[in-house]
């Protein structure tokens, strides 16, 4: 059973909107799936945040962002809601960063995080 959400529960910058339809763009193979936006355990403060082109599964609620398809697991809203994803593109620090509301504590690569 797919689940839609009517309230996005992670926000994007215009930078990281620009980004991934540049990514949308250039793999063929992303058309086919929605972003996910998720944690998995690991990285140096216990969770690290999950950014991938996949496939939807039943588990997930449904979101748009800008007309991108957006994918999240149920239980992950918890450690989210609220979350700002961001692109910086400056000569030391490329690629996407997350400002998560959630986080009682994060490390220094900007990527893992504790709540």
């Amino acid at each position: 059973m797919e689940m839609t959400t009517t309230t996005v529960p992670v926000l994007f910058t215009a930078g990281a909107v620009k980004a991934v339809q540049k990514l949308l763009q250039e793999d063929a193979t992303a058309s086919n799936k929605a972003l996910r936006v998720g944690v998995k355990g690991g990285g140096c403060s216990g969770m690290t945040y999950v950014l991938e082109f996949d496939v939807p599964t039943e588990k997930d609620i449904h979101f748009s962002i800008e007309g991108i398809s957006c994918v999240m697991d149920r239980s992950h809203e918890i450690y989210l809601l609220g979350m700002e994803i961001d692109w910086q593109d400056g000569l030391q620090n490329r690629g996407f960063t997350f400002t998560n509301p959630n986080a009682s504590k994060t490390c220094g690569c900007g990527t893992s995080f504790a709540v």
